[in-house]
C-alpha cells in the first residue's frame, strides 16, 4: 500500500491546508479514486461514487484565521460529473496582524466530462483580510458550473462590508488559452463601501459562469430568461447575464443572502438532470 501512485501522491503534498480530489470513471459510474487532505482543510466524501460525484471542502476550524491558507487540486477524468460544495459558508475571521489568508484552487476538466463548484458565499468579519484565486483548466467538450460569491459580513452584529480587503480572481483556460478572466477587487482604500456606486444597499454579491458544451444548450435558456425580465427600479435583487464565448456570465447583487440563494437556485434548476439528483434539496 505504501508504494502505491496515490500514496506517494499524498505524502509528497501534506502541507498545511493541502488538499486534492480526483475523479475518474469506473466501472461506467463517476468515482473517487484519490482525496487527501492536511488541517486546517478537510474534504468530505458523502457520495464517493454514483452518476456524480458529491464533496464539499470545509475546516477543522469552522473557518480561516489569520494565516490560514487552503490550496486544494480538484482532476475530473474522462466523462466524469462531479459536484463540489462546501458545508456551510466560508467564515473568514478578523486579522490584526495582516497575515496571509486565503484560497487557491486548480481544476483540470478531461474531454466529455463535468464539475460544478458551487460553495457557499464568504463571509468576510471586520478587521479579515482574504485573497482567493481559481484556475480551470477546460478541454473542447468539459463543462463547467461556477458558483463565486461574497456576503457583506454579520450585519446583524453591525459589520457590514467591513472587512480590510476582499479579493477574488477566476481563470478559465480552455485547450490551453484563455477562455475568460474574472477579477472583484473589494478594498475601502478605493471608497466607502456605502456609497451608492459601489456596495449601496446591496448586502451580497455573486458571480454564475456555465461554461463549455455540455451547458450551451442551459446557457442560451439562461440568456434568453434573463433578456426577458423587466428591470423595476429599487429592486431588492439585482440580475444581469452576458454571452461568453463558451457559455454565460450571470451576476447577481441582492439586498439579502437569502434573496441571493433563491435566485441562485432557479438559475441552476437544470442541474439535477445533469447530476441524477438534487445537490441543494436537503441543504437549501
Amino acid at each position: 500500500m505504501t508504494n502505491s501512485p496515490v500514496c506517494r501522491l499524498e505524502a509528497s503534498h501534506l502541507q498545511s491546508g493541502w488538499g486534492g480530489l480526483e475523479v475518474e470513471v469506473v466501472s461506467r459510474q463517476s468515482a473517487v479514486v484519490s482525496a487527501w487532505a492536511a488541517s486546517p482543510l478537510k474534504i468530505l466524501v458523502p457520495r464517493p461514487r454514483g452518476p456524480s460525484v458529491w464533496a464539499y471542502l470545509s475546516s477543522f476550524g469552522g473557518g480561516l484565521v489569520a494565516g490560514d491558507e487552503t490550496n486544494v487540486t480538484l482532476t475530473v477524468g474522462p466523462k466524469a460529473r462531479c459536484f463540489v460544495s462546501t458545508q456551510a459558508s466560508t467564515k473568514v475571521y478578523r486579522n490584526p496582524g495582516f497575515r496571509p489568508c486565503g484560497h487557491r484552487l486548480k481544476a483540470t476538466l478531461a474531454e466529455d466530462s463535468l464539475l460544478v463548484l458551487a460553495p457557499d458565499p464568504v463571509q468576510a468579519f471586520a478587521g479579515s483580510g482574504y485573497e482567493q484565486r481559481q484556475e480551470f483548466h477546460l478541454q473542447p467538450r468539459s463543462g463547467l458550473v461556477l458558483l463565486d460569491w461574497v456576503c457583506s459580513g454579520r450585519v446583524a452584529r453591525g459589520e457590514r462590508w467591513a472587512f480590510r480587503r476582499f479579493q477574488s480572481r477566476n481563470e478559465i483556460m480552455l485547450d490551453g488559452q484563455r477562455l475568460l478572466l474574472d477579477s472583484l477587487l473589494l478594498d475601502p482604500a478605493d471608497g466607502p463601501f456605502e456609497d451608492p456606486c459601489r456596495m449601496g444597499r446591496y448586502n451580497c454579491l455573486a458571480l454564475v459562469l456555465l461554461l463549455g458544451e455540455p451547458l450551451r444548450q442551459a446557457a442560451a435558456s439562461l440568456l434568453e430568461s434573463v433578456a426577458a425580465r423587466p428591470v423595476p427600479r429599487r429592486a431588492s435583487l439585482a440580475l444581469s447575464a452576458s454571452p461568453s464565448a463558451q457559455g454565460a456570465v450571470l451576476r447577481v447583487a441582492g439586498e439579502n443572502v437569502e434573496d441571493v440563494r433563491n435566485e441562485i437556485h432557479r438559475l441552476l434548476d437544470f442541474l439535477p438532470a445533469l447530476l441524477h439528483d438534487d445537490p441543494w434539496q436537503r441543504k437549501w
